[in-house]
């Protein structure tokens, strides 16, 4: 009697149903995460650029004065002479960010069959200044008959105003490329874009002053051919990325 019924509460028992419901409830678990996983997965991300010109109206010059002579006494007096004479004039036109960016003084040698003669000194001083670019040409013009004998650099910016505007249009141009290419990908699959899940701005930037010419006597050379020295700033680059994450 004990044993049937021990044999029939273990059939009635049937653990095999309590395996299915655990089965179940398990596959369910699973699938939630599995679908969310998959649904997030759904995005596109393209990254758009744009690109804006903007008149350069700055030139940034070097210029200086250099000059020889016998005794460093001598050279160094008359660069002082000519480089006054030029800092007086730049201030009278009233440039921009005048400052002195070099002062040399050095000897120079005679070599005669490996003897080293001592022949004189070679002094300069160099100043740089921003101005407006329509009126480079003609200024430089002036230096050279107040005294200056080289140019070490000239290059050309837009004002920072017109950076930053120029920033702007780069930027949106930039946003609507981005969402044209992820158009243009989805709808070669058949499928169509919904809605932006992640920015990135990668920047918004003006490349470095573009350089005009480098190199000492130029200023001398130039202008002795045609006065005034033509100078045109022409245009800088304003360039913007955006990176942008789209669902469909």
């Amino acid at each position: 009697m004990n044993s049937l019924t021990t044999v029939s509460q273990f059939s009635a028992w049937k653990p095999w149903r309590v395996l299915a419901v655990g089965v179940g409830v398990l596959s369910l678990t699973l699938a939630t995460p599995v679908f969310a996983q998959e649904k997030a997965l759904r995005t596109l991300t393209v990254t758009g650029r744009g690109t804006e010109m903007i008149p350069a109206t700055l030139a940034n010059v070097r210029l200086g004065v250099e000059a020889q002579g016998k005794t460093a006494k001598e050279v160094q007096a008359e660069v002082a002479r000519r480089s006054n004479s030029v800092v007086s004039l730049l201030k009278s036109r009233n440039v921009d960010k005048l400052q002195t960016t070099g002062i040399n003084l050095n000897p120079t040698y005679r070599y005669d069959n490996n003897v080293q003669t001592l022949t004189g000194y070679t002094a300069s001083n160099i100043v740089s200044f921003r101005v407006e670019a329509q009126k480079a040409g003609a200024l430089l013009d002036d230096a050279v008959q107040a005294g200056a004998s080289r140019i070490d650099g000239i290059s050309f910016n837009a004002t920072e105003g017109a950076i930053a505007s120029a920033q702007k249009v780069a930027l949106g141009e930039a946003t609507q490329d981005a969402q044209t290419q992820a158009d243009a990908v989805l709808s070669s699959l058949g499928l169509s874009r919904k809605e932006v899940v992640g920015i990135q701005v990668n920047g918004a930037f003006a490349p470095p002053p573009r350089p005009l010419f480098k190199g000492a006597d130029v200023l001398e050379s130039r202008a002795a051919a045609a006065p005034p020295t033509p100078v045109e700033g022409g245009e800088q680059q304003v360039e913007a990325s955006v990176t942008l994450q789209i669902s469909y």
